[in-house]
């Protein structure tokens, strides 16, 4: 058994992350990162999921190879993250130089009854990372690390980078965002410019 004694607040973490997104594009995993992104100020940028389990990063690498001069964040959970393992290989080989991949980790399947998930048991996302090919991997588990990620998030890289955010395992209240999927789909097509259908 892991020791998941982790203490950053989820949804400060990510308040902290978008504070100076900018011009960035944020796609986020089902359930709580889409609250926590919501919670942090719904934005045009944002491209919520909902019924896609495991396709945040996916959906990100997509946005990010087509919109290769914003950056692109994909803010997931574990559970998400752990579901589209085979994906993270793809995102590495297609070295996307402006996604950055976020793992907000409390080592648990939040979103079915809080049971202990892989990550919770000590398998290590970041390591994953590393060995299929990200270009930068870490693992943030204090405010000064938030900090340095935050700073660091629309510096350019030599392919995709994969951060794990270790957040306390708690159900916090649910900031829905609209659940309408065409509807998400046309704000983030008018937001890049391109017409609506």
């Amino acid at each position: 058994m892991v020791n998941l004694s982790f203490t950053l607040d989820r949804r400060d973490v990510v308040a902290r992350l978008l504070r100076d997104r900018g011009e960035a594009l944020v796609v986020t995993g089902l359930g709580s990162p889409s609250y926590d992104v919501n919670a942090a100020g719904d934005h045009k940028g944002n491209f919520y999921l909902w019924g896609a389990m495991g396709a945040a990063a996916l959906v990100g690498m997509g946005l990010a190879k087509a919109q290769p001069e914003r950056t692109v964040l994909a803010i997931t959970g574990d559970g998400e993250a752990l579901m589209g393992l085979g994906g993270l290989a793809t995102i590495a080989v297609a070295k996307p130089a402006n996604l950055v991949v976020i793992v907000l980790d409390n080592g648990h399947f939040g979103e079915t009854g809080m049971q202990q998930s892989h990550t919770g048991f000590g398998l290590d996302l970041a390591a994953v990372g590393k060995a299929v090919g990200f270009a930068e991997t870490g693992v943030v588990t204090d405010d000064a690390g938030v900090e340095a990620l935050a700073a660091a998030l629309h510096a350019r890289a030599t392919g995709p980078r994969l951060y794990v955010v270790r957040v306390r395992a708690e159900n916090v209240a649910r900031s829905l965002p609209p659940r309408d999927a065409v509807w998400g789909k046309n704000r983030l097509r008018a937001h890049l410019g391109f017409g609506v259908s």
